[in-house]
């Protein structure tokens, strides 16, 4: 890395990036706890052990309410890829334009400021992507980049974070918007009785949330550095295989297991390389995954669960929401429980790959 001195004459360092905003979109329907057990026996051909030990499971996974696009009655019906497809670039749309709309107000900006959108999702497909749309129904600049995600499932959020920072690295006093959606009830499956197929049944929710991050003097918490962790040989620990009945989702059994095993040592690494002790750390914006993988975190790390509860609260009502679920997080941090100025926050969300993306926060 250089030094001060090795740059040249009259170079300046760009500030570093601040996140100024955030907002978040919910579609109306609630899957409470208590309805994934009247339907989980209804919709699911398994024997009646089986469906005794999931509803085990629903209990243990501190999901109490989800939300969803579709009433439930709806939501579990089989329908062709087509009109699922359809179903989720119309959604998507509708609730990403909510998320963004509400986030540039919050952040007193227009869409003509935005100079890089940031696009993530992984529960559907789209060409055009959503941020063609969205420059056409909102007014954003025709020059404005765009950089949509796709296959990073849920580190996308945070890993779209990192990559505003980057951006405007190379282009100070800029301004990125990041808008997540994720409609994983779309990937429901009635005839897949997977193990994985039955978690995601109990986890997922759908919603969407955005983030403006600025290159500008602004308050808030600045994204100081971030990295990339990908697991050696775990292709098959997390994904979906698309048939023609649609998304079928993959999940390793020992995903939590696999990240207990190794977040202790990636987090020291990663705060050590950058000049950071882990007793620094005031805020830990962590993605839940599910309430087993948080809980070994939570033990790797150290932590208690009153240093994780925004991650429980997420968790607890609106599931897992994939790509979204970090920023869902972030916001919870910021309304309820800002640091002060000058504290540090890590955040680390877990994805296919199998990866880990992590950043370093800093309050202002």
């Amino acid at each position: 890395m250089a030094s001060a001195s090795d740059r040249p004459i009259g170079t300046a360092v760009a500030p570093h990036p601040t996140i100024v905003a955030t907002a978040t979109a919910l579609p109306p329907h609630t899957i409470t706890r208590d309805d994934v057990k009247v339907y989980m026996g209804r919709v699911f051909d398994i024997p009646d052990r089986r469906l005794e030990a999931m509803m085990s499971i629903v209990d243990n996974a501190q999901v109490h309410t989800r939300r969803s696009i579709f009433p439930l009655d709806y939501t579990i019906e089989p329908r062709p890829l087509e009109k699922t497809n359809n179903e989720y670039i119309e959604h998507a749309v509708k609730l990403g334009r909510e998320a963004a709309e509400k986030c540039l107000e919050r952040a007193g900006l227009k869409p003509e400021d935005i100079d890089l959108i940031i696009t993530v999702s992984c529960t559907g497909f789209m060409i055009p992507s959503l941020d063609a749309h969205l420059i056409n129904l909102m007014g954003f600049r025709s020059d404005v980049r765009r950089m949509p995600f796709t296959e990073l499932g849920c580190a996308a959020g945070a890993m779209a974070l990192g990559r505003a920072a980057e951006f405007l690295g190379a282009r100070p006093g800029g301004n990125v918007l990041i808008i997540a959606v994720e409609l994983p009830s779309l990937t429901f499956q009635r005839k897949d009785i997977s193990q994985a197929n039955l978690i995601s049944s109990i986890l997922f929710g759908d919603g969407a949330a955005a983030v403006i991050v600025s290159g500008k003097q602004a308050r808030g918490p600045k994204i100081l550095v971030s990295e990339t962790y990908t697991f050696p040989d775990s292709l098959g620990a997390m994904g979906f295989d698309l048939k023609d009945s649609g998304f079928h989702i993959l999940l390793a059994k020992d995903v939590p297991e696999m990240i207990g095993k190794k977040i202790g040592g990636l987090v020291s690494g990663f705060l050590e390389r950058h000049g950071r002790k882990r007793e620094e750390i005031k805020g830990w914006i962590l993605h839940p995954g599910g309430a087993r993988l948080l809980g070994n975190v939570e033990i790797e790390l150290g932590l208690k669960k009153c240093e994780t509860q925004p991650s429980w609260d997420i968790l607890g009502n609106v599931g897992n929401l994939s790509s979204a679920t970090i920023l869902f997080i972030l916001q919870e941090w910021l309304e309820k429980r800002p640091l002060k100025a000058g504290e540090y926050a890590v955040a680390a969300a877990f994805g296919p790959g199998f990866s880990a993306e992590f950043l370093l926060l800093q309050w202002t």
